[in-house]
């Protein structure tokens, strides 16, 4: 039972003694016999809050930045109308700042043995799984003077999944997949590639095209075109280390790697190439193997959906040993880690010449646009030391980026607007280079 506002407003209009007023609302209901007959009614009349029955409906994923509609049942089971305020709690993460107290709470009125809906619109600004907390209803009679008040739970998940902004570099990708694959006028030819068919040479083809004996018994000179090999393996890894958790912006360095990761495994399962996912730091975080291109792309989402930066080392010897074993055969390893020399120089390159020996390998790493616009500051003292930190890390992140290009690595250094599509273009150059 709860006092409410209108209560207590006549209680005060009726000039009660302090005393009585101390005293709590027994004292002024034993003071004022109408007021108190009229709360008594009003009570009574207040539909039962814990006979109520709930039920959820609605959406169980969404995309980060994409609102989730969730759709809760009150069913009024009593023979008095339910006269209520509602209010659907779900984590601070699941509304945008500042809309919480209004998207949560209701207002709803259901008739006896009757049942409403309501739709509790969430805006989730994390990823991951967002549950809910409890359902609070505060009950009013006719006249609004007191209220009964319960509490309900019905569970419902709603998980959130990656953004995948990079997904409006798909179609010019696909295009320039397409010129490799011959489905245009546009061949290429590149060692290791698969033979297509034979056409006439004309100026400005690779003269190791040309077919000598398809030549010789034609009167043009005949060149080979070649399309680039399917069914590869690519394994795409994650360093869900300590380096991961740095932010770029307004999200981790961890999120924009999963973005690159989403745009390659998008364009390599359309070009007929396998995908598998391995998310690492002293142990397995996520592992998706064996989808059908069909499905890959949903299984890496929902896997990444959960996945946080843990505040630890990362274990590159555990990493390289899990990464072989989840890769057999030759593959092409997309390792999404730090440039940072620390754990580059200390981590990675002693157990580099196990995966590179075997595999191709690519590391992809996110930079830190603050660092180029500190280099380009000047005007004042301050900013002239800015200036001169940021030319040192950009100068440590080349030398360490030369250190794994020198044991056969190929690297991606790129801004996380940018590494996506850039990380599209090196698996493309690979694959028109005949590497995979």
């Amino acid at each position: 039972m709860a006092l409410t506002g209108r209560t207590a407003l006549l209680a005060a209009l009726g000039s009660l003694p302090v005393g009585i007023w101390d005293a709590g609302w027994a004292g002024i209901l034993a003071v004022n016999a109408p007021l108190a007959l009229a709360c008594a009614c009003d009570f009574a009349l207040a539909a039962p809050v814990r006979r109520l029955g709930l039920t959820r409906t609605g959406d169980t994923s969404a995309r980060l930045g994409d609102p989730a509609d969730i759709t809760l049942t009150v069913t009024n089971p009593s023979r008095r109308p339910l006269r209520a305020h509602l209010r659907d709690a779900w984590p601070p993460s699941s509304w945008q700042p500042g809309t919480e107290t209004e998207a949560s709470r209701h207002h709803l009125t259901v008739p006896p043995s009757e049942r409403r809906r309501i739709t509790t619109r969430l805006h989730p600004t994390r990823r991951g799984d967002h549950q809910t907390d409890r359902i609070t209803i505060r009950s009013y009679g006719p006249l609004g003077l007191l209220s009964r008040q319960g509490t309900h739970k019905v569970p419902w998940t709603v998980r959130v999944l990656p953004a995948f902004t990079s997904r409006k570099h798909l179609p010019s990708k696909l295009a320039r997949l397409r010129e490799l694959d011959g489905r245009t006028s546009v061949l290429t030819r590149g060692e290791g590639t698969e033979f297509d068919s034979l056409r006439e040479y004309v100026p400005g083809d690779d003269t190791r095209s040309i077919d000598w004996r398809a030549t010789a018994r034609h009167s043009s000179v005949a060149v080979r075109t070649w399309r680039p090999e399917r069914d590869r393996h690519i394994l795409l890894v994650l360093d869900t280390g300590r380096t991961s958790a740095g932010r770029v912006g307004d999200a981790p360095r961890l999120d924009a790697s999963m973005d690159a990761a989403l745009l390659l495994a998008a364009l390599a399962s359309r070009a007929g190439d396998r995908v598998d996912l391995l998310a690492y730091d002293r142990r397995v975080r996520a592992l998706v193997q064996g989808r059908t291109a069909r499905d890959v792309l949903p299984s890496l989402v929902n896997a990444m959906a959960t996945l946080e930066p843990e505040l630890v080392e990362t274990n590159a010897r555990g990493l390289t040993a899990t990464a072989l074993r989840t890769a057999p055969r030759r593959s092409l390893i997309v390792l999404m880690t730090t440039l940072d020399a620390a754990p580059v120089e200390e981590g990675l390159l002693p157990v580099l010449p196990q995966l590179t020996q075997r595999h191709t390998v690519l590391v992809a790493s996110v930079a830190d646009p603050h660092i180029a616009q500190m280099a380009a500051s000047r005007g004042n003292a301050e900013a002239v030391y800015e200036a001169a930190a940021a030319a040192q890390a950009q100068t440590e992140r080349h030398r360490t980026a030369d250190q794994l290009r020198r044991h056969g690595v190929t690297v991606v250094d790129a801004t996380p607007d940018q590494l996506a599509p850039a990380l599209a273009d090196a698996y493309l150059a690979l694959k028109a280079a005949g590497r995979l």
